[in-house]
């Protein structure tokens, strides 16, 4: 699959994957004109100077870098999405919460973020009136946390289950 892009950085860099198995495309800040720190609670967008045209049936998917993540940089919004008929310059909400009160620094022509393309389907949305005409499940409406409850505790030298020891199941002696 292709991807068009049009570049209206300073840099000029393409968005590019760092190796061979990487899934998403680096794109670097350039909206900075230097190195410029960040705060704890501060919050910024920075421009990527790239354009792109995620083909059709196709969602862009944002993810902060790793590199940045360690150094206490979140994407404001979580994970950001580029629809396929967007065409505007993508842009990074970065915010940043770091673990003691340093500053952070992030410098032009950094990478910054990584953009995923993926398969989004067209859903057509059917309104049932009643929710039990859902269907049922085991989990039901179960929300926040209701799948962890009754698991049994597999913390090491805890019994997980009768006659198994800690996270690797084993039975004693065997």
């Amino acid at each position: 699959m292709a991807l068009e892009v049009k570049i209206h950085a300073r840099n000029g860099v393409l968005p590019a994957h760092a190796s061979q198995g990487a899934a998403g495309l680096d794109l670097r800040a350039d909206s900075l004109q230097r190195a410029t720190e960040y705060y704890a609670g501060e919050a910024d967008t920075i421009g990527t100077g790239v354009h792109v045209a995620i083909p059709a049936g196709h969602v862009g998917l944002l993810f902060l870098r790793s590199s940045l993540a360690k150094r206490g940089f979140r994407l404001a919004n979580g994970v950001g999405v580029i629809d396929s008929d967007y065409r505007g310059e993508i842009k990074v909400a970065l915010y940043y919460s770091p673990q003691g009160m340093q500053p952070g620094t992030i410098a032009p022509g950094e990478r910054i973020a990584q953009l995923v393309v993926l398969p989004c389907p067209a859903l057509e949305v059917i309104g049932e009136p009643d929710v039990d005409a859902l269907g049922s499940t085991p989990r039901g409406d179960g929300g926040f946390g209701s799948t962890g409850r009754g698991v049994p505790d597999l913390s090491p030298g805890a019994d997980a289950l009768p006659g198994q020891v800690g996270l690797f199941n084993t039975k004693e002696g065997a």
